[in-house]
């Protein structure tokens, strides 16, 4: 990965399930060069414009761990187009910053989805590209049951 102002590769690939179950959540080169892509297209500038900490909770997923974590077969976390993102202050904020930022900039996107789950977690999935490389530039609310 090439070096970017506030994005390690290892933020991409470290999971605590991962570690937990065994699984070697190794990216492929094409995966670390969408990944660059992802960071340099979208994260960087989205972190450098909030002006405070981002976090990746979830980058890329080897299908093992995928599945693990019951991620769809065709989540593009498998392919480096996407991260779930959290911060340190109000995730509504973030949200409404986020909206809000691509608007005004105009930048190319496939899916922002404000994700919650059953048990009170909340995050930012970004997506680049879909499976297929398109930017469909949808923006959703997703409950995980």
């Amino acid at each position: 990965m090439s070096k970017h102002r506030y994005f390690e590769l290892s933020e991409f690939i470290v999971s605590s399930t991962a570690k937990k179950k065994g699984i070697a959540n190794i990216p492929t080169f094409e995966v670390v060069e969408h990944l660059d892509e992802l960071v340099e297209k979208i994260l960087d500038p989205l972190r450098a414009a909030y002006g405070m900490p981002v976090n990746v909770s979830s980058g890329y997923r080897c299908p093992e761990l995928n599945r693990a974590v019951g991620g769809v077969p065709t989540s593009v976390h498998l392919i480096g187009y996407a991260a779930d993102l959290t911060v340190g202050g109000s995730l509504d904020r973030f949200k409404e910053f986020v909206v809000e930022w691509l608007r005004k900039t105009g930048t190319r996107f496939d899916q922002v989805l404000f994700e919650s789950d059953k048990k009170g977690n909340r995050w930012v999935h970004i997506g680049l590209y879909d499976n297929y490389g398109r930017q469909r530039g949808q923006i959703l609310n997703v409950e995980k049951r």
